[in-house]
């Protein structure tokens, strides 16, 4: 791979089969599996950083039916996941996509896996979000990539987007699932501090040299194995701090994209395409007027994207014909999250996906105090139902609220599991602390009798294991992120009786977009009269969301991400082989 230190390093004539604006998880898969098919490939990243939002991610990537699912869940068949998506999705996408999706999703993983260093595994038990419809799964559809060496990049490192601080420990240590489950373990298991010990004495040679930790697992882990399968392929080109400020498109219908306007710091270059342009740029949350008008009343600092999302891409895209799905269920993808300000003056945006809301011990409440939500269902349904509440009593923000026990067991956010360390986030009001819950209620500003109501409701459903008001933990994927080992009759249901108590306040936070242009089945991006646009090709959150606004699985952003990458560079592949054979 070529990094290209500015514009002015591209010949004035210079021509590429393939260009992709930017390089997110779904831009950089587009990229390489167009380098594996033999396409020259340039592709063009609007910061200092790859990765976009799926670096801050988990990296799970939801494609049913890999070689991988076998291992897992042999009994899975992709006729049951179809069967799943149209319980779930029904008409907010078109089935023709999704079927495209699921007859391609093998091949896909096939390719990146038999020719890059991209490599998943299947996570034991890892079910389907709305996991009480027919055709769902409790494991086998989704893939976390494999932890990845970040040394092995060298320089590139740096070019790898950091994770969300609060997602680390100790100064820039990365952490998954099984790491937490070690390190909340270390002093009860020889297993889990041998574990633990490994890490963290990893972590401090790592920090002698580099200013993070570099075993990079989750989003930055795929990122990584992205990057450094990229950097193996001579016929690809990285321009990086470039925007892209014009998409030429021909007089000659058959021809379609021809070319495209770069920018950086006044200097502007304009190169040739043959394949066509893929628009991975990352979706419109952090476009100002098109958030307002999809997701209005929702701050952009609620949302815990990358700062890559600017919606410009959308913009030259719309000029020439291009326009939005119309059909799904919600603009965006949610979560609920909660908000600090950090010692550097940033805003801190952290999503509550599944360490702390649907533990026993815990409850969120409304202004009234009361509940209006299952806490243990998905984080897209949670973030929805706050808002659908806050239209008749303020539920924005909501309140979540535990026992002290609770906390030292779960944490509460930014609070790590363990009880220590509150100061901080006592004194900058983060988090709020009481003996009593009428003092909490007092200082949180709600109601007390509500608040004291939901509580003794809450103990009583801990005692019985059901939840008569929101039906919590009835379903697989809400008693997997409970907590069996409490020992309740119900994982997602404890009593609140050991004080103090404590309480964050929540708001729903768009994580991604849902909305993007519509696409036919190989990702061509279609006009206002629903052609396709020759050579023009979205993915990722570019593109409308083949899941029309409903979350149904992890990774569900991420693994059409990957197949319509993986669609998208072969028909442009065949496109540029097309256009370079000599007309007879």
């Amino acid at each position: 791979m070529q990094i290209l230190s500015s514009l002015a390093a591209l010949p004035e004539a210079a021509s590429f089969d393939l260009v992709v604006i930017g390089a997110g998880g779904a831009g950089m898969a587009a990229a390489l599996f167009a380098a594996i098919d033999g396409q020259k490939v340039l592709l063009v990243e609007r910061t200092e950083y790859v990765g976009g939002t799926t670096a801050y991610s988990a990296g799970t990537t939801w494609i049913p039916g890999t070689r991988h699912a076998a291992k897992v869940n042999p009994q899975d068949t992709l006729a049951e996941a179809a069967r799943y998506l149209d319980n779930a999705v029904g008409e907010h996408s078109p089935r023709a996509l999704r079927q495209a999706f699921l007859d391609n999703g093998k091949a896909a993983v096939d390719v990146m896996e038999d020719h890059s260093e991209v490599h998943y595994r299947p996570y034991a038990k890892h079910p389907d979000y709305i996991s009480d419809l027919g055709g769902s799964t409790l494991n086998g559809r989704a893939l976390e990539p494999l932890p990845f060496d970040g040394r092995l990049l060298g320089d590139l490192f740096k070019l790898v987007r950091p994770p969300i601080p609060e997602f680390t420990v100790l100064g820039g240590m990365m952490v998954d699932r099984t790491d937490i489950n070690h390190l909340l373990a270390l002093g009860k298991s020889m297993a889990s501090f041998k574990h633990a010990l490994k890490l963290i004495t990893r972590h401090g040679l790592d920090r002698l040299s580099h200013p993070r930790g570099t075993r990079l697992v989750m989003g930055n882990a795929l990122v990584g194995r992205l990057l450094y399968s990229l950097s193996k392929r001579s016929n690809v080109s990285l321009l990086l701090n470039t925007s892209v400020g014009k998409l030429g498109r021909s007089l000659e219908h058959t021809r379609g994209i021809e070319s495209v306007l770069l920018m950086q710091e006044g200097q502007r270059r304009t190169v040739s395409v043959n394949g066509g342009v893929v628009l991975a740029s990352g979706g419109f949350n952090r476009h100002a007027q098109l958030r307002a008008q999809m997701i209005p009343g929702v701050p952009a600092e609620w949302s815990p994207t990358a700062p890559v999302a600017t919606g410009e891409a959308h913009t030259l895209a719309q000029q020439i014909g291009a326009h939005y799905g119309t059909q799904g269920a919600s603009h965006a993808f949610w979560a609920p999250v909660s908000l600090r300000k950090r010692a550097d003056g940033s805003s801190a945006s952290f999503p509550h996906f599944v360490m702390d809301r649907a533990k026993p011990g815990m409850l969120t409440v409304n202004q009234n105090g009361e509940r209006f939500v299952n806490e243990s269902t998905s984080y897209h349904l949670f973030g929805l139902a706050m808002q659908q509440a806050h239209k008749t009593t303020p539920a924005v923000p909501a309140f979540m609220v535990a026992d002290a026990e609770a906390l030292r067991r779960y944490g509460m956010g930014m609070v790590r599991p363990g009880g220590k360390g509150l100061a901080p986030f006592l004194a900058d009001g983060y988090l709020t602390q009481a003996n009593t819950l009428d003092e909490l209620a007092q200082k949180l500003g709600i109601n007390a009798a509500g608040l004291n109501a939901s509580v003794a409701k809450i103990n009583a459903y801990a005692q019985s294991g059901v939840d008569p008001d929101f039906q919590r933990g009835v379903t697989a994927y809400q008693q997997n992120i409970g907590d069996a080992a409490r020992g309740g009759k119900n994982p997602n249901l404890g009593a609140l009786t050991q004080g103090p108590f404590y309480a964050i306040r929540l708001y729903p936070g768009d994580i991604g977009a849902a909305t993007g242009f519509a696409t036919d089945a190989n990702a061509c991006v279609l006009g206002e009269d629903d052609k396709a646009i020759p050579g023009l090709y979205a993915v990722g959150n570019d593109m409308q969301s083949m899941m029309g606004g409903v979350y149904t699985a992890p990774g569900i952003t991420i693994g059409p991400g990957l197949v319509f990458g993986y669609l998208a560079a072969k028909h442009a592949g065949a496109r540029a082989s097309a256009f370079a054979q000599p007309t007879p």
